[in-house]
């Protein structure tokens, strides 16, 4: 049985990971609009990347014997300056949630919820590469100031990105 203040903060997260998917999509309209396919791709795939770690949550609450509950999602926002502020944002939120995963962590151990601090070990993973990436991308689009023929050649970069759900190991 999973303990009603880990379910009350898995809950909250999956909304976060919900709102997530949700800001990623429309990070990906605006880039789709400022004729940037590659990087609308990217935040696609992020998208439905998002929407696994949601998912991934939900089933975590129903095989312990836990209740989902959803909540409303807020609009997220639509317009940026650049693909410099898309990144500065998108780095931001993945710190964000990076500290959201981290108040369920601490309060798995406090509660000594060892198979909830053990399927939040990927989740802890998961972020690490989750901001590495957007602070790499972000440094090489500081590199060419978001624009130019670096802007084209990372577009086509980001193009090649697919969204593959991870295996349980």
């Amino acid at each position: 049985m999973l303990n009603k203040k880990i379910e009350k903060k898995i809950n909250e997260q999956i909304n976060e990971e919900l709102f997530s998917a949700y800001l990623y999509l429309a990070m990906g309209a605006y880039c789709e609009d400022i004729n940037l396919p590659g990087f609308a791709n990217w935040m696609n795939v992020q998208f439905e990347e998002e929407q696994f770690h949601a998912m991934k949550f939900i089933n975590y609450i129903n095989e312990r014997g836990g209740r989902v509950e959803l909540e409303a999602l807020e609009k997220p926002q639509v317009e940026w300056e650049d693909m410099i502020d898309v990144f500065e944002a998108t780095l931001k939120h993945e710190r964000h949630i990076t500290s959201k995963i981290n108040e369920i962590m601490d309060l798995a151990i406090e509660e000594r919820d060892h198979a909830t601090v053990s399927f939040l070990n990927w989740y802890v993973d998961e972020q690490v590469e989750e901001e590495d990436t957007a602070e790499g991308i972000l440094d090489q689009l500081k590199m060419i100031e978001g624009r130019g023929n670096g802007m084209l050649m990372m577009d086509k970069e980001m193009a090649a990105r697919t969204f593959t759900a991870p295996t349980e190991e």
